[in-house]
This record gives C-alpha cells, structure tokens and sequence, in this order.
C-alpha cells in the first residue's frame, strides 16, 4: 500500500513532476511509422506526458515534432498546410520546419529578422521497427537509439498496435506484469485464442492457482518470476521482464509469437496501451498476422479511423452476462487486452492505492514501485541517470521454462533472457 503523497509521485508525469522527468530520459514510442506514411502527408496531433504536440513528415521525407499552437495567434497546426519542407498555419502564412523553427512570415518585410526569432518547442524523432520514437529530454542527455528486439527483427518478424487506454499508466503497466490473474480473469483465452492455445504452459497456469513470486533486481529493471507446479520433481516458471520505466514482456507460449507492452502516459488519466508480437527466429504466419488485426491474443478491435477500442467504457465492454454465467468468458468480456483494460479502468482514472491491499502474488507490483520512486526520487535530487537506457539493458526476453523444484530460476535460465539475432525463444 502506497500513502497519498507516494500514490501522487507515482503516477503524475506532467513536465516538472519527478516522474514526468523520468519519462522524457527515454526514448518512447511516439505514433506508428503508418500514420504518416509518405512525404508531405496530413499532420497528426500527439499528446504525451501531458504535452500537445504536432508530428508531421515533410516534403524530403524527415520526420518533426513540436508545439501543437503557432506562435502568431495559437492556432492548432493540426489545420496547417504540410508544404515545400514546412507546416504552415493557414491563419496568417505562418511556416515552421522539423525543428519548429520560423521560416516564413508573409507579411513581414523582406528584411524583416522576426523569423530567427521564433521557434517552437521541438523534440527529436526517430524511426525504428515501424515505430516513431520520441526523446522528450534534456538534448545533451539524449541516449543510445532504442534496442528493443521486436524493434529491430525483420519487420516480417513483428506487429505491433496501439489502443487508448483511459486510466493512469501505472495500473496499466501494473496489470501487464501480474501474472497471477491469467488463470482467472484468461482462462478463456488460454484455451481458445489462436495465439494462446496449445500451449504445455496453460495446463500448469490451470492447474495450479496459487503461484509462487520471486522478484530478482535487474540492471534495467527486474525480473518478475511466477512459479506453478508442473511434473513431480519440476516447476513451471514464468519470467516477465520489466525494464524502466514502461516496458513489460508477457512469457511465450509453445512456439507462438512473444508478445509486450509499453504503457505510456497521455496525460495522468490517460495512456497509450502499446502491444508487439514478434518471432525471433521466422516471420510472422499470414494466419497470426490476420488473428492480430482481428483483436487476437494482446491487440483489438477499432472503432472505426480510430485507436479506440470497440469494446470501451461506453459500452460496458460489451459485457456478456449469458457468457460469463456458462464460464465461456470468466468475466463476460470477450479479449485479452479488453478484459485487462475493463477492469484497469474500472479502478478510476488515478487508483486510491492507499485502499489497498496487498498480498504475496503482488510481490513484483510492490518492487516496481520502489525502484520507480528510488529512480524519480535519484534524478530530481542527485541528477542520477535512471536505468533501463542502455542498449545491453533493453535486449531481454520473457521466458517460459520448465526447471527442477530447487532451481534458481534466474541462474538456471540466465542465458535465456538475452535476446540474440536467430536465438530461438525459450517457451512451453
């Protein structure tokens, strides 16, 4: 349990906070390469860390961000003209570059010097696996690119989406690395979704409903370990990385792609839901591809021209009782990540983690917590860098293994968790 004044350092990451600081040392998934797909393209609004942004990708192809309103009058640019390697405002003429900088007022005389003297806050961007990524800190601290794996396979090898999520981004990110709730709350998807099923693994979760937690400190961040009985003599484990300070992997399942989250705040109410599926060692079947863009395993459907999930608040999550009283659906919510989100959001936007209460399965909840106020704490006080930004820290996997009952899981399947170019990934 958290007091108030913990609960707020947590979970408010607007520009000033401690946490707010943390975030933007990182480089974070910003929007998907495909929403601005070519050269002079329309723009689109962004909004992170409670910033409101303009992205854009001019006429030579370069990608840019800055300051949503234009300096004139704070017009939106989301109106502007994407033109000749600028955005112009459609107000006035005002035109602004990649780096938010004035080149063009209109009515200004020729001479005029006013343009050198305006410019919008701009961040750098870049493009890796088909994602934007976006570093919101100091310029001379800005880290190595980003090496997550399903960031750098063949891009034949990965999916990755994205959805609204209408909550704080911690009891998002707190859903995604407690395991103990899979055997209740996906136990439908355990036997019937196509990018779950047929899985040694799900036996063990069903089997056994009393996990056991060990939470081991990592460089980056820790490794989550949930362990279940399996054969006489052996334990089932299951290893969710969480690297700093968004970042989670969900351990495979047969020879089904692994699949993560980023959990990325909007504002303190609001997150984007990040999900990747990648294979380390093949490309993606044409069946898991068309599965994914169906909603299953961790993605989901759309209202339509949107990254709002169908089944939403709205909706009660088109909630089936009929299903839920005959257990086809243990909650009566159909999908993984919608039936994590119903019940994430059900908590309220910020969660009153003060009336909590705890138990052993929350073990790696509790460590995620110390080492996000430790960190937030280090940097506003000392200026320590944070973990999780280097390269070697961000090639990890989740891992799904079966060892002997007095194993050390972390020591035992220590070569397990590093992600190497064609290494297969460890599962069951």
């Amino acid at each position: 349990m958290l007091n108030a004044e913990q609960n707020e350092l947590v979970t408010r990451t607007n520009a000033g906070t401690p946490m707010g600081e943390l975030f933007r040392r990182y480089w974070l998934p910003a929007l998907l390469s495909e929403e601005l797909p070519e050269p002079d393209c329309e723009p689109v609004r962004l909004q992170l860390l409670g910033e409101r942004l303009i992205t854009f990708r001019n006429t030579d192809g370069q990608l840019g961000v800055m300051d949503e309103f234009c300096a004139h009058r704070g017009v939106s640019l989301w109106f502007g003209r994407n033109e000749e390697n600028g955005l112009r405002c459609p107000y006035h003429g005002w035109k602004f570059d990649i780096h938010g900088q004035c080149v063009d007022v209109p009515s200004e005389p020729e001479d005029s010097q006013l343009c050198k003297r305006i410019k919008l806050k701009s961040y750098p961007l870049v493009e890796r696996g088909g994602v934007i990524w976006i570093y919101m800190g100091p310029p001379e601290l800005q880290p190595a690119l980003p090496e997550w794996e399903f960031a750098t396979v063949p891009r034949s090898h990965s999916f990755t989406t994205k959805r609204l999520q209408e909550c704080n981004w911690l009891q998002a990110l707190e859903g995604g690395i407690d395991s103990s709730h899979v055997s209740f709350l996906h136990r439908g998807g355990l036997k019937n979704d196509p990018l779950f099923k047929g899985s040694k693994g799900n036996d063990y979760n069903m089997n056994d409903l009393r996990p056991q937690f060990e939470v081991v400190d990592t460089d980056g961040g820790l490794l989550i370990g949930v362990r279940r009985k399996a054969e006489p003599g052996h334990s089932y484990w299951r290893v969710t990385p969480w690297i700093m300070p968004c970042f989670t992997m969900v351990p495979p399942r047969a020879d089904h792609p692994i699949h993560g989250h980023f959990w990325v705040p909007i504002d303190d109410e609001n997150c984007w839901a990040w999900s990747f599926d990648y294979h380390p060692t093949r490309p993606l079947h044409q069946e898991e591809v068309d599965a994914m863009r169906n909603g299953a395993g961790i993605h989901c459907k759309y209202v339509p021209g949107t990254f709002i999930p169908l089944a939403n608040k709205t909706n009660d999550y088109l909630m089936d009782r009929q299903k839920q009283r005959s257990g086809e659906l243990y909650s009566g919510v159909e999908g993984i990540a919608i039936q994590d989100a119903s019940l994430q959001e059900s908590m309220g936007p910020i969660q009153d983690r003060t009336r909590e209460h705890l138990t052993f399965t929350d073990r790696g909840i509790v460590q995620t917590r110390r080492r996000l106020m430790a960190a937030a704490k280090a940097l506003a006080e000392n200026g320590t860098p944070p973990p999780g930004n280097l390269p070697e820290q961000q090639k990890i996997r989740s891992v799904a293994t079966v060892l002997p009952e007095t194993a050390i899981f972390h020591e035992a399947a220590r070569d397990s968790f590093r992600a190497e170019p064609g290494k297969p990934h460890t599962t069951v």
